[in-house]
């Protein structure tokens, strides 16, 4: 018998159960299936009476037997020595129950057979749908490959048992019904339930996880609501706040190269000194100091105003006036709650310094102290879109409004005289910065000093507000992380070299500029689009200064002699 003919097998005597209730049933009856696979080879008919289903094709409404996949059943005529062995894999007990036997003899088989001996020859990339009548070789393949869930109520339209051909809109159809068969098939071949049941889908790492071709997506799906991992140095804050007492020294250490946003609040308090090193007096401390805002806000602030002498009442309007226009591109401090609070506690601050009193900048540097004390009520969620105080309540606020007042007390301490009058440690700074830029940038300093700019016009706000106006409030946190690992030298010292470092990041542009074009380039530096990475950078050319340059004031001085 040639290969391009079909054999004709007698109907067995037993048929498989489901194959008897089919006979007895509507042929709409629903049959489940394996995972798709596609058969190579062409396609013809094996000489045995039943056909071996492991994971045929089913792509659909059609059955597809092209030689286009490696996965599958291989069938071959006689000619070819019999039937191949599966070059898919079997699932066990399915491999039998799966065995369909050809439909019975008929007056029309030969007919039949002559039709398919022709088309026999078609391309591979054949192939034929489903017909409608029961018993037919078509009924018992359709049995075999049901349709898709999604397509039980679609299009039955399509009832030809022809082959598609090798045309080119049989190539789009084939490849439309590849794209299909990658959804979901449930794996019911054992009963004869129906195909609406939801695909059985598994985690990633389960044993299940190969079972389906749809388990890679499934899987990528369930690993992306999980939680993320957590990095290196959240670990080693971890493992650090975990101690009984804490290491200021390695704290710091670790702190400089910057603190992940879940744990920033509680170590800015323990470096600023607000909470001590030991964790079990942490909760002692914060209520103590708690309450002692609480007395102090009764003492200044909720007394009558005819009882304030002139001077307070001239702070208290100066305070009034400028935290409107803090931080005026951050929502967070839009919000008439966190402004109430901010005068509160500066009105408070200055009450109880009266050398130095309220001075414009402060204001400034409380407000990376309310965004991160804030945050740590919501995981170290960024809060500066001010969306959270919606569910920030009136205790929570107190709370930060009590921790920042302290923080920022501890802060001001260390650079208290840039506040006094004259402003003796801003001219200090100021001073250091020309002194430094001589060294470092001979042709920048040159250029400034060409065009009549001179360094106090303006390093005086760089110094005052700690480059909070030329920064995003999320850079100034990273910048903290750093100022606040140095000790009290900080916000002072190692400020002056991020300073050298920020101007001399952009001498180039700098030295092409006239004096007009240049002031108002000071005015406002382009930094809008830096992130953290941008001010990493910044932080480490200023330690290689401050390296360099660290103690050496008698270099300095040199410097200062030839200028």
């Amino acid at each position: 018998m040639s290969s391009s003919q079909w054999t004709k097998t007698p109907q067995p005597r037993g048929l498989p159960g489901f194959l008897r209730r089919t006979f007895r049933n509507s042929h709409d009856q629903d049959i489940t299936l394996d995972s798709p696979s596609s058969s190579p080879g062409t396609p013809v008919l094996p000489d045995d009476p039943y056909i071996t289903r492991s994971g045929s094709a089913v792509v659909g409404d059609n059955i597809i037997i092209s030689g286009s996949s490696n996965e599958g059943d291989s069938v071959t005529s006689e000619d070819d020595g019999g039937r191949s062995k599966s070059e898919g894999s079997h699932v066990g007990s399915n491999a039998d129950s799966n065995r369909i036997p050809k439909s019975p003899g008929s007056a029309n088989n030969e007919k039949d057979t002559n039709n398919r001996s022709d088309r026999s020859a078609k391309p591979a990339n054949a192939s034929y749908a489903r017909g409608p009548s029961i018993g037919s070789k078509k009924h018992l393949r359709a049995v075999a490959f049901p349709p898709l869930p999604h397509e039980q109520d679609g299009d039955d339209s399509d009832d030809s048992d022809d082959y598609s051909g090798g045309s080119e809109n049989s190539s789009q159809k084939v490849n439309t019904s590849a794209a299909k068969a990658t959804q979901p098939l449930p794996n019911n071949s054992s009963s004869s339930s129906t195909n609406n049941d939801p695909p059985v889908t598994y985690p990633k790492n389960s044993e299940h996880a190969n079972t389906s071709p749809t388990t890679t997506a499934t899987a990528t799906k369930t690993s992306s609501a999980a939680p993320p991992k957590k990095t290196y140095k959240e670990i080693q804050f971890e493992s650090m706040l975990s101690s009984s007492s804490i290491p200021l020294r390695d704290l710091r250490k670790l702190a400089w190269n910057g603190i992940p946003p879940p744990h920033r609040p509680i170590i800015w308090k323990i470096l600023l000194g607000y909470l001590p090193s030991t964790a079990s007096r942490h909760k002692a401390t914060l209520a103590r100091r708690r309450r002692e805002y609480k007395s102090a806000i009764k003492q200044h602030y909720d007394i009558p105003d005819d009882t304030r002498t002139n001077s307070e009442q001239e702070t208290l309007r100066q305070v009034l006036v400028d935290v409107p226009r803090t931080m005026p591109e951050v929502p967070l401090f839009h919000n008439d709650r966190v402004r109430r609070c901010l005068s509160r506690l500066l009105y408070i601050w200055a009450m109880r310094h009266p050398a130095s009193s309220y001075v414009q900048g402060i204001n400034d540097l409380a407000t990376p102290l309310i965004a991160v004390f804030l945050s740590g009520y919501f995981g170290g969620k960024d809060c500066l879109d001010g969306e959270v105080m919606g569910d920030v309540t009136d205790a929570m606020l107190e709370e930060v409004e009590a921790d920042t007042y302290w923080c920022l007390t501890n802060l001001l301490a260390g650079i208290q005289d840039h506040y006094t009058s004259d402003q003796p440690g801003m001219q200090r700074m100021v001073m250091h910065l020309e002194e430094l830029v001589n060294r470092i940038d001979a042709d920048l300093a040159a250029h400034l000093r060409h065009t009549g700019i001179e360094f106090l016009q303006f390093a005086f706000k760089w110094m005052n507000c700690l480059l909070l106006r030329e920064f995003r409030l999320s850079c100034v946190m990273r910048l903290w992380d750093t100022y606040l690992s140095e000790g009290d030298g900080g916000f002072e010292d190692f400020h002056v070299y991020v300073c050298a470092s920020f101007l001399v990041h952009f001498s180039s542009e700098l030295q092409q500029m006239g004096f007009d074009e240049l002031f108002q380039f000071m005015q406002n530096m382009p930094t809008h689009d830096w992130g953290d990475r941008e001010i990493e950078i910044l932080l480490s050319s200023a330690f290689v200064l401050s390296t360099l340059f660290g103690d050496s004031e008698a270099h300095l001085n040199v410097v200062r002699q030839s200028v």
